[in-house]
């Protein structure tokens, strides 16, 4: 079996992303890679956008979901409305039941709350676990990141190696401002989360979620109780490839 080279696959992907049509980069991309490139999302503001774009191009591009079992019904309506205004497949990945059954029957059903430890394992079964499920056996991952939403994400590439998936990452949108997302949401009349008009920017699972109040940073709204350095759920931490 031939190993997958991250420098070499980095810089393929990059000079297909090139262009500042975001639909051009992702028809190249899907064409380079046909049944290999993957989108996750999480019906936000970004995802929306992005799965806009899959869908209306009819892209060779999967998209897929992690559906918790803790979300807001909003999120459901909105992953609903959007099945229903184009008509695409949304993959949907769950928590491995019997992982997720031992955690809770030793934890309880909130012990996220009482320990980062408790909580980074919540994640990992409801979230990581799932994700490395859906991206086994792609070539590139697309997200919905932007750099606002967090401080460690400022300093991000809009392609990189996930050494933890194997895959390169595209964020098509990483340097979009909150004002031009929501402008194209608004321009292509989007479905959005209605949470979103309620103070919730980045929006979760419901337990660890909420709105953010006037002057917070975008990640205040998430794991409120823990300490700013340590809000990530896992997803998107990962081995980089070295030059």
């Amino acid at each position: 079996m031939t190993q997958t080279d991250p420098q070499s696959e980095i810089q393929q992907i990059s000079q297909l992303a090139q262009s500042a049509d975001i639909a051009q980069n992702l028809r190249d991309i899907a064409a380079q890679y046909p049944g290999q490139v993957i989108f996750s999302t999480s019906f936000s503001w970004e995802d929306q956008a992005i799965s806009h774009i899959i869908f209306s191009e009819n892209l060779d591009i999967q998209v897929f979901t992690l559906d918790t079992g803790r979300m807001f019904p909003e999120t459901y309506s909105t992953w609903s409305r959007t099945l229903e205004k184009y008509n695409h497949p949304i993959t949907a990945y769950y928590p491995d039941a019997l992982s997720l059954q031992k955690f809770i029957a030793e934890k309880g059903p909130n012990s996220f709350y009482e320990s980062v430890e408790n909580r980074k394992q919540c994640c990992h079964i409801r979230k990581v676990e799932p994700l490395q499920r859906a991206l086994n056996g792609k070539k590139v991952w697309i997200t919905g990141i932007r750099a606002e939403h967090s401080p460690n994400r400022h300093d991000m590439t809009q392609v990189e190696w996930d050494g933890s998936n194997n895959v390169v990452k595209y964020h098509p949108i990483l340097h979009w401002t909150t004002d031009e997302t929501i402008a194209f949401i608004n321009t292509n009349n989007i479905p959005y989360n209605p949470l979103h008009d309620k103070g919730f920017v980045s929006i979760g699972c419901a337990p660890c979620t909420r709105a953010i109040r006037p002057g917070e940073d975008f990640r205040a709204g998430r794991w409120w109780w823990e300490d700013a350095s340590k809000k990530e759920c896992g997803l998107h931490v990962h081995a980089e490839v070295k030059s």
